[in-house]
């Protein structure tokens, strides 16, 4: 809420104005267990953030605001169990990709309809930061690229007001970490694709208007200049390690080509959070390791039997990819971090790692081989990875022009043959994943929508697969989770 008219997300005016908050253990709030009042005003664009301590573990919690006589809608959490707690099951939905223009978001309507859920983890790209365009189903605002702090905080309130992920933040907790399109298009430390300097001021002025809105707008323990990996862990089941790879990579390589992309001294992580990322895996206290990572790990070598047109839009859907070799702006064109990465794993001989990945607008299960060029014979995996679709952003369906599970199929058959440890491949949804972790496996359902376009948009179960513990293996299953 504003505390005058004017005051407007991005409009910089309005009064400094208290806030009184609540957390009660009922959603009437007959037990109040915390609440304060704090000051807001211009200077963090009138939102409200809170951190909350001193809350019992693995537990459901209701919240509210106040400003003045009107209160705020009541939102839901949990908090994380206990280090130390046996926890049998947890389980989350997981998305990507959410492009306000491109369609409705009802993907969160259904995620928000479960009762099942401990959590959300959204992996990057919750909003873009493209200008308005003359074919958007909903057109962006502010209508133009967004390169100032007003522009950033007023497209993060206009993706707040959509009601379906109004719906879900109220619903559970959000876990989340960002890739590029919330600063801009394939961002690297020193640029990104979709910046001009100096029509569009600096990288650097831009990149710290982006991360501040971020911070303000986002359900986040981050603050403009300081760190946005970090872990959560839920009992002895599961760690969860939130990677940032756009802050500290280094720029793409120039294509799939170029020798620099085996280069030692160029990075995806940079060294401190590469030496967090490995020491956390060899040191885990918990079962699991899941690895939120916004662009996928597994190595992926594109078919030359694609023709011009399927690997242009494959190209669109995916970033730099060549006739044959990498996705530059993917770990494969920073193929050193991941030698590091996968020989932690295998060296220390680190079991139960699943990546968690966004970013590419399609549905993959892959295992992580230790060597591709021998995986055929050995079947020798080092982890797996799991790679949600895009909540509305585009597929290869589209960016072909054909309808949905036709041009696509020969594609997908095509890198499902040259990448026999990718043991799932769909190019076309668009909707949610649900992600299940239990001592004995961990599962991930994927959930398409019908019509993005449609808010009411029903939603099909449309796969499944299961890694079982101790195995580094995909395997599939046809039942939904219960």
């Amino acid at each position: 809420m504003s505390p005058t008219p004017d005051a407007v997300p991005g409009s910089g005016v309005g009064p400094t104005t208290p806030v009184e908050w609540q957390v009660a253990t009922d959603p009437r709030f007959t037990t109040v267990v915390a609440g304060g009042r704090l000051r807001t005003g211009p200077d963090r664009d009138h939102t409200v953030k809170v951190d909350v301590t001193g809350l019992a573990p693995d537990t459901w919690y209701w919240y509210r605001f106040r400003h003045g006589g009107a209160y705020s809608p009541v939102g839901r959490t949990r908090t994380a169990p206990a280090r130390d707690a046996a926890v049998d099951r947890l389980r989350m939905g997981v998305v990507s990709c959410s492009n306000w223009q491109a369609g409705h978001f009802a993907a969160y309507r259904h995620l928000a309809d479960r009762d099942d859920l401990d959590l959300v983890v959204h992996l990057g790209d919750y909003l873009y930061e493209y200008g308005a365009s003359s074919a958007a189903l909903r057109p962006h605002d502010p209508p133009v690229e967004t390169t100032t702090l007003a522009h950033y905080r007023r497209r993060h309130a206009q993706y707040k007001s959509d009601p379906h992920l109004a719906a879900l933040h109220a619903r559970v907790p959000f876990v989340v970490t960002w890739d590029d399109h919330e600063v801009a298009n394939n961002a690297w430390a020193g640029g990104a694709q979709n910046h001009t300097a100096p029509q569009e001021g600096t990288w650097t002025d831009r990149r710290a208007a982006a991360h501040r809105a971020y911070a303000e707008w986002m359900p986040v323990r981050y603050e403009p200049g300081g760190r946005l990996y970090r872990r959560l862990t839920f009992g002895r089941l599961a760690e969860l390690s939130l990677l940032d790879l756009r802050t500290y990579r280094s720029r793409q390589a120039a294509h799939p080509f170029d020798p620099v992309i085996s280069d030692p001294a160029r990075t995806m992580t940079g060294a401190n959070q590469l030496d967090w990322l490995t020491s956390g895996l060899t040191t885990a206290h918990a079962q699991w390791k899941l690895v939120g990572n916004p662009v996928m790990i597994a190595p992926v070598r594109f078919p030359s039997t694609l023709s011009t047109r399927e690997l242009h839009a494959v190209s669109e859907l995916l970033g730099p990819v060549g006739g044959i070799p990498y996705n530059v702006d993917q770990w494969d064109g920073y193929t050193a971090d991941r030698a590091t990465v996968f020989a932690t794993l295998r060296d220390h001989g680190v079991r139960d790692t699943v990546f968690l990945t966004g970013d590419i607008h399609s549905a993959w299960a892959a295992e992580l081989p230790s060597d591709p060029l021998t995986y055929p014979l050995t079947g020798d995996s080092l982890g797996t990875e799991l790679v949600c679709t895009s909540v509305t952003s585009d597929n290869l369906d589209e960016i072909l022009g054909v309808p949905p599970r036709t041009g696509s199929l020969a594609v997908e058959a095509a890198v499902r043959l040259n990448n026999p440890h990718v043991r799932h491949l769909d190019f076309d949804a668009h909707g949610y994943s649900v992600l299940q972790v239990a001592p004995d496996a961990v599962r991930m359902d994927w959930y398409a929508l019908d019509d993005r376009t449609d808010p009411a948009s029903p939603a099909r179960h449309a796969a499944s697969v299961r890694v079982p513990a101790g195995t580094q293996h995909v395997r599939p299953t046809t039942e939904p989770l219960r």
